[in-house]
């Protein structure tokens, strides 16, 4: 039930904020585009009229004009006459290619209660705007407002000197209301769609992912409850639930690897552990009848001691390893200074030394032909170094040579131990710095699969690499530990140059 509730949850919660973004997309939208448009609209409709008027304005003073000359004497009423006639044609030729009432008018007042306010008015029922005619002829220049829903331009008409004139036209912007109430209502319903195609989508979209996300926790349950070896989630999809889904199924499969691997380093440690110590009992327990009953063979008991002491080895390499691992997980910091890989090599081989003619391996470590400096912790480097002889020595068969070769390539400071052992498989190249991984080469004695991952993590800490190299078939395993070059102090760069370009290896 809990399960339910937070998917259900989910699931709303993403189809709640779908929505809500879609829905303030839209009011957005509508603030940042309908008021504007109307105030657009209104200027465009004032700037057109007014436009059309000032077109005209000179036709209308210059029909005025002829018929003041024409008149000229006569009385007041032919006069009014004559300029009705100038100017009632060019008026109605105006209000039909605008759509706005016209006025022309002067700035004498009518003496004949009878006649009209205005010389020509196309709509005598309207009231005139007397207040913007008297301005324009006060002030003797145009005039605009925008104002009662209402755009009003009126014309100063120098007809002459004493006698002005004005012409005015007047249209209402009812029809940009109407656009605008037009787009409103269009957007409205387009916003409405927007709104059902958005919950629809976010439903679809919300259920989808709410139970892909479920599969993965199902999953995520399954591993916690029942390992690794429970069933590895699916999910193909190219996003980011699909790279969560491969990356489950990554990690399943890693831990399955750590668990074979702990599975298997418990039987490699309880058979290391329970062989050296069987033995060692065993010994003692024949030293101890042998000097109870007072016959003890020297020969034979020195056998047995030497015996003891490899099984002591054993068990001291098998806890140097397990403290090695220790010290790595427990992040214990590493010193940082130069050291000379020349010395060093030659210090570890003498280690072996022993151990090589034992095995009747030939151990040469290749002096280069100058100091050799990397920056590392000098006992790490010993470490890594001692990891890689080791192991070349387990794997190289009788009569052949392990080489240990120090050296310069390139900006790195390297240490390559090659043997002529069987080799690495293809399919182990990396699995063997793997933790408790135990090569399956023919040859060689048993490790505990510890050796390569410490060398690797211990060459990382400071900085540097530890890689296996490839080789042609036939030719061994070659591993280079590279570390980046650092010369002691009070070394110059000039000295640097000089003694890396003196122990670059040759091209053979």
């Amino acid at each position: 039930m809990s399960t339910l509730r937070r998917r259900s949850g989910l699931r709303w919660r993403l189809l709640v904020a779908l929505v809500a973004t879609s829905a303030l997309t839209l009011a957005v939208a509508a603030a940042a585009l309908l008021p504007p448009l109307q105030d657009r609209l209104r200027t465009q409709r004032a700037d057109d009229l007014e436009t059309a008027t000032l077109t005209e304005a000179a036709s209308f003073q210059r029909a005025l004009a002829d018929a003041l000359r024409k008149t000229r004497g006569q009385q007041e009423s032919v006069v009014t006459f004559e300029l009705q006639t100038a100017v009632r044609d060019r008026a109605q030729t105006l209000r039909l290619r605008t759509g706005a009432r016209v006025v022309v008018d002067d700035a004498i007042p009518p003496t004949d209660p009878t006649r009209p306010p205005a010389i020509w008015d196309t709509d005598v029922d309207a009231a005139l705007p007397v207040a913007q005619i008297l301005r324009t002829l006060n002030r003797q220049e145009d005039q605009r407002t925008v104002s009662g829903g209402n755009v009003t331009v009126s014309v100063y008409l120098p007809v002459r000197a004493n006698q002005p004139f004005v012409l005015l036209t007047q249209k209402p912007l009812t029809d940009v209301a109407a656009a605008v109430h037009q787009v409103r209502t269009a957007f409205l319903a387009a916003a409405g769609i927007g709104l059902i195609v958005a919950l629809a989508l976010g439903i679809a979209l919300s259920s989808t992912l709410s139970r892909r996300l479920a599969r993965l926790r199902a999953a995520a349950v399954r591993v916690a409850a029942e390992g690794p070896d429970a069933p590895t989630p699916r999910d193909d999809g190219r996003d980011e639930v699909g790279d969560l889904a491969r990356t489950l199924a990554a990690m399943q499969e890693a831990l399955r690897r750590q668990e074979a691997a702990r599975r298997a380093f418990v039987a490699t440690a309880s058979h290391e552990l329970r062989t050296p110590l069987t033995s060692l009992q065993g010994t003692l327990e024949l030293l101890e009848e042998d000097l109870r009953d007072g016959r003890l063979d020297t020969r034979d008991a020195q056998q047995q001691v030497a015996g003891a002491q490899r099984q002591l080895r054993r068990l001291g390499r098998l806890a140097t390893e397990l403290l090695d691992l220790s010290r790595l997980d427990a992040a214990v910091p590493l010193r940082s200074e130069p050291v000379e890989l020349g010395e060093l090599c030659r210090a570890v081989g003498a280690e072996f030394a022993l151990q090589a003619r034992e095995r009747e391996v030939e151990l040469v470590v290749e002096p280069p032909p100058g100091p050799c400096w990397a920056a590392g912790d000098p006992g790490a480097v010993a470490q890594v170094v001692r990891i890689l002889l080791d192991n070349a020595l387990r794997y190289s068969p009788p009569g052949e040579a392990v080489r240990v070769l120090p050296a310069y390539h390139g900006d790195r400071a390297t240490v390559e131990v090659a043997d002529r052992g069987p080799g690495v498989p293809e399919e182990e190249r990396e699995r063997i710095f793997e933790r408790f991984h135990r090569g399956t080469a023919p040859s060689g004695t048993g490790g505990f699969g510890l050796g390569l991952a410490i060398g690797r993590e211990v060459a990382k800490r400071m900085g540097g690499t530890l890689d296996l190299e490839r080789s042609a078939a036939g030719d061994g395993a070659r591993f280079v530990l590279r570390l980046r070059i650092e010369l002691p102090p009070g070394s110059h760069h000039a000295d640097q140059d000089a003694d890396v370009a003196a122990v670059q290896p040759q091209a053979t």
